[in-house]
């Protein structure tokens, strides 16, 4: 099949190279020369407008962006829409918000092309080791697109699939990240308690290798800690700060919309955001109160 990938940043480049690999045609189109001539090197041809892209591409076509969420997703559907015609078809794979992917189907659906969610999870192993792909849209379409996600996913019968309409794959990885989220912070934690009970002096690294392999806790997530802390075993040069993308924050209000408790995946988006706090005002609050209410010293800066 020939497809263009709009978004050539690493993960669009991974994934084209993937394609590539397994027999595809693809075309690739970034605003960046750089990233157009590094998806070249691997054997795609590339183009330097959306017009230029749409123009190489067979009817009925298939455009696959892998752009950021949000305002530059909009800016380049706004833009590829006015190129493409009735039966072609359009793949967000993003970690789009399943609500804005709902509002932007509606769009495409109006001019007859078909608009397919795929929440893609994988991150820089996908390339060798494949992406879990969650797919939502249209089922003729998604079965058109079948060759290509079997060429993405580790296996051609395993690791992909249609959740369900439009809209069900990202909310999926929605959730997906949200129970990340979680995970994550249940291992930092626990190791952290490990790391911190000095009468032992604990190997993180080799319990984690010990995890690995038989517990109940062993996931891929474990074995990328193990090589985390085999790497760096004191975090050094780590800043304590953890970013979030959005994924997190959407399932608690989800979850919060539907009335579904989820207090470990909404207390591990807290601790994302609390250690952002450089000058925490809650915590110098609460010594102040610690001390007007019994007399406890307060730590001086």
């Amino acid at each position: 099949m020939k497809l263009g990938m709009i978004g050539l940043g690493r993960m669009g480049a991974n994934m084209a190279q993937r394609l590539l690999r397994d027999g595809h045609e693809v075309v690739g189109f970034d605003p960046q020369a750089a990233a157009r001539q590094a998806l070249e090197k691997h054997g795609a041809t590339s183009a330097d407008s959306l017009e230029a892209l749409v123009a190489a591409l067979p009817a009925p076509r298939v455009l696959w962006l892998m752009v950021p969420a949000g305002e530059v997703t909009d800016q380049s559907l706004d833009a590829l829409l006015p190129l493409l015609a009735p039966g072609d078809i359009v793949v967000d794979g993003g970690n789009s918000n399943y609500k804005d992917t709902l509002r932007r189907a509606k769009q495409f659906d109006a001019h007859g092309i078909a608009y397919v969610d795929c929440g893609t999870s994988g991150g820089v192993w996908g390339l060798d080791e494949g992406y879990s792909l969650m797919i939502g849209g249209d089922e003729a379409a998604v079965e058109r697109l079948r060759p290509v996600f079997e060429s993405l996913a580790p296996a051609r019968d395993s690791g992909w699939g249609r959740v369900g309409p439009v809209g069900s794959g990202h909310f999926t990885k929605m959730v997906h990240n949200g129970i990340e989220y979680g995970m994550m912070q249940a291992y930092a934690e626990g190791f952290s308690i490990l790391k911190h009970k000095t009468a032992f002096g604990l190997d993180l690294h080799g319990i984690a290798e010990i995890w690995r392999h038989g517990s109940v806790v062993r996931s891929w997530l474990l074995d990328l800690t193990a090589d985390a802390l085999q790497k760096n075993p004191d975090m050094a040069g780590i800043a304590p700060y953890v970013a979030d993308s959005g994924e997190g924050r959407w399932t608690v209000d989800e979850a919060i919309e539907l009335n579904v408790p989820a207090p470990v995946i909404t207390q591990s988006l807290i601790e994302r955001l609390r250690s952002r706090d450089d000058d925490s005002f809650t915590d110098k609050l609460l010594s102040a109160m610690r001390n007007e209410f019994g007399g406890h010293p307060i730590k001086k800066e």
